[in-house]
């Protein structure tokens, strides 16, 4: 495993700051600015990078996050491995709420998202391969390092990548299910696919926030998700310690 890079973690919605103090770095990009500064956590045992997918404070609903400003931007910063947290809707029996997850498969429904560096004539055309999304050697190092330290994370599941920021109708999500989905959520693509095309490790680790849409008999709100992310935060705060310590025990 590569460890001479930083590893950057991207928040999702419940994880939107770790150290307000904390070094910021304003990166510009040729697709604009990223969310918000890139904060950098630490530098021992390893480089520590921190970016808020929504901003800071959260403001950028998922349809019009600059993904490919945001991962341009911690490549630039030095980041050669990405860990991506998000807050899903459970889908099927195993992803229920609170459960947190290391997805290894995607299913996009989202549209008009600029998904691509290969968008003009001046830019090379590149296809990468992205039959497994996550697959790479910090997804193994996530799911050692939980499993370290005693936090159970469900090894697998598939996410569907609605458009947002609206909830899906029950509909969609009795549609996703019988697509394969096992999680519903907003951001993962295209930011799985521009760190692939970066060529940067990435994996993720879904927060599971509430039932999606249908599959309880229970109109969904976002105080309820609010409350529900906040204990499951904690353990991802935890994981992601174990996950430095294991990154530099590598290096």
């Amino acid at each position: 495993m590569a460890t001479d890079g930083a590893l950057a973690l991207v928040g999702g919605t419940g994880l939107t700051e770790l150290d307000d103090h904390a070094e910021a770095l304003e990166i510009d990009t040729p697709y604009g600015p990223p969310s918000a500064p890139i904060r950098i956590i630490s530098n021992d045992p390893i480089r520590l990078l921190f970016l808020p997918r929504h901003g800071s404070p959260h403001r950028f609903p998922p349809h019009c996050v600059n993904y490919r400003a945001n991962m341009w931007a911690l490549k630039q910063a030095g980041a050669t491995q990405v860990l991506a947290v998000s807050a899903v809707g459970g889908i099927t029996e195993a992803y229920s709420p609170g459960v947190l997850a290391a997805p290894d498969q995607l299913i996009d429904y989202s549209w008009g998202r600029q998904h691509t560096y290969s968008d003009s004539e001046n830019a090379p055309l590149v296809h990468v391969d992205f039959s497994y999304p996550y697959k790479g050697p910090l997804r193994a190092a996530l799911l050692s390092s939980a499993e370290g330290i005693g936090q159970p994370v469900v090894d697998g599941g598939c996410i569907g990548v609605f458009q947002g920021p609206r909830l899906e109708s029950a509909a969609e999500v009795k549609k996703a299910r019988r697509d394969g989905c096992d999680m519903a959520g907003m951001t993962s693509l295209p930011e799985a696919g521009l760190a692939r095309e970066l060529g940067l490790d990435y994996a993720g680790l879904a927060v599971v926030s509430n039932w999606g849409a249908g599959v309880v008999d229970h109109l969904i709100s976002e105080d309820d998700i609010a409350e529900t992310l906040r204990e499951p935060m904690a353990r991802v705060r935890a994981i992601v310690q174990a996950l430095v310590q294991t990154l530099s025990n590598l290096d």
